[in-house]
């Protein structure tokens, strides 16, 4: 499946859509147990990827900024207060699942 091409989510309200999108970020934001290295070994997607789609989705700030929205809190402050160090496990497993986005 090609995740950039048109389908049926298409066919969603945009309201509806921004919605569920702002829902779930909130959920990651509450959620923050759950790792952005687990999310990449599970799904091959995490919050810096949804910071990286709002910017190619036209949002006009900067990385730092769009990272910020997603985070809830400047990226430098959610390293140190919710990041922990990534094992060769959680590495292994991301990288076999970013191979799958391709």
């Amino acid at each position: 499946m090609d995740t950039n091409s048109p389908d049926n989510l298409d066919m969603l309200d945009d309201a509806v859509a921004g919605a569920a999108f702002r829902r779930l970020v909130r959920h990651l934001q509450h959620r923050h147990d759950a790792q952005n290295i687990d999310l990449m070994g599970l799904s091959g997607f995490c919050r810096n990827c949804l910071s990286d789609w709002i910017m190619d989705a036209g949002f006009e700030g900067d990385k730092a900024a769009a990272r910020e929205v997603i985070h809830g809190m400047p990226q430098d402050e959610w390293k140190a207060t919710r990041q922990t160090p990534a094992t060769e496990a959680q590495l292994a497993a991301m990288k076999a699942s970013v191979a799958k986005n391709k």
